[in-house]
């Protein structure tokens, strides 16, 4: 999947219909599945921020954190579908309901619950450890996990999140076999990454480049096509010849599907504009994590295509406990 680094405004919308002139009234809620420091925090916080300076109504962020995401998620599922609860996702959110089946357990919502507004970001995930960790680069670390298959600790969001499954693609295809230890979100493991108490961490560039700056962390490898910008001397998984390791972190907001459709569209019209808002691209620069904008078509597309690409890595690989 190749991804623009430019913000891709799309066609302009048509002239809100008059149901959405007065919306929204009451605060706005901006639901975010995991705790602080993690890419979707990271996303909320500005977007958030640019969207009340649109509508003229606050929007306040709330992590409800826990199951990979899954209880966000699930919460936001189950909102009333008035336009004032909202979902900033990641990836994972296609990823959970398919992990539960391969359980056998019902899974606490479907994708289908979902309204697609708009994506914000969408980075290729990086493979981080401890700055005076013994691998310099990704072939070490590989045969090192060959070498003492099971002994290496890695953490993630939770079973089957973004981390966890990026982290298991690379070992299916790489043969090798990790320890897996997960946390509430990537916060929480990039906290445990610098105080030693795991090696390893699949994760999004913005949640580590300042570490890396800082000489506490290093990066070794990337899932994406193509290096991450703000590492551009790290090779991709893929140029060591492991054409299937391909995972993106990407944000995108979320409604409960069935919010009427004007105001969806306002929505969307105050995404748009929150998306060329010049706090919020300085925060995502900064942060190492440039905004990828689409605006809800071209989002879905786009969720689609993802979706049923780790659908299959998740079969591949199977049930993980």
């Amino acid at each position: 999947m190749r991804l623009s680094r430019r913000i891709i405004l799309g066609s302009p919308l048509a002239a809100l219909p008059a149901a959405a002139q007065d919306f929204p009234a009451r605060p706005l809620t901006m639901v975010v599945g995991f705790p602080p420091g993690g890419q979707a925090d990271l996303a909320a916080r500005p977007v958030a921020a640019a969207m009340e300076r649109q509508l003229r109504q606050a929007v306040v962020v709330q992590n409800r954190p826990g199951g990979a995401g899954a209880i966000g998620s699930g919460f936001v599922a189950r909102a009333p579908a008035d336009g004032l609860t909202l979902l900033m996702a990641l990836s994972s959110l296609a990823v959970i309901p398919e992990a539960e089946k391969l359980f056998g357990r019902a899974p606490p919502y479907t994708v289908e619950q979902f309204a697609p507004i708009g994506l914000v970001n969408a980075d290729p995930t990086m493979l981080a450890v401890p700055a005076n960790a013994p691998w310099r680069n990704m072939a070490e670390f590989i045969e090192a996990a060959r070498a003492r298959p099971g002994d290496i600790p890695y953490g993630s969001s939770g079973a089957y999140g973004t981390l966890h499954v990026a982290m298991e693609m690379l070992a299916s295809a790489a043969g090798i076999r990790l320890l897996h230890v997960p946390f509430q979100g990537a916060g929480p493991a990039i906290t445990a990454l610098l105080s030693g108490n795991i090696q390893a961490l699949a994760t999004a560039p913005g949640t580590v480049v300042q570490h890396v700056q800082s000489g506490r962390l290093r990066v070794l490898g990337c899932w994406g096509r193509e290096r991450a910008p703000a590492f551009p001397d790290v090779p991709t998984f893929m140029e060591a010849g492991f054409a299937e390791v391909e995972f993106y972190i990407w944000a995108g907001l979320f409604a409960p599907v069935a919010t009427p459709a004007p105001i969806l569209l306002r929505l969307r019209e105050s995404l748009r504009a929150a998306m060329q808002d010049a706090d919020l691209l300085r925060a995502f620069e900064t942060a190492g994590s440039p905004p990828r904008y689409l605006d809800a078509p071209d989002f879905a597309r786009f969720f689609a295509e993802d979706s049923a690409r780790l659908v299959r890595a998740v079969s591949r690989i199977g049930r993980v406990e």
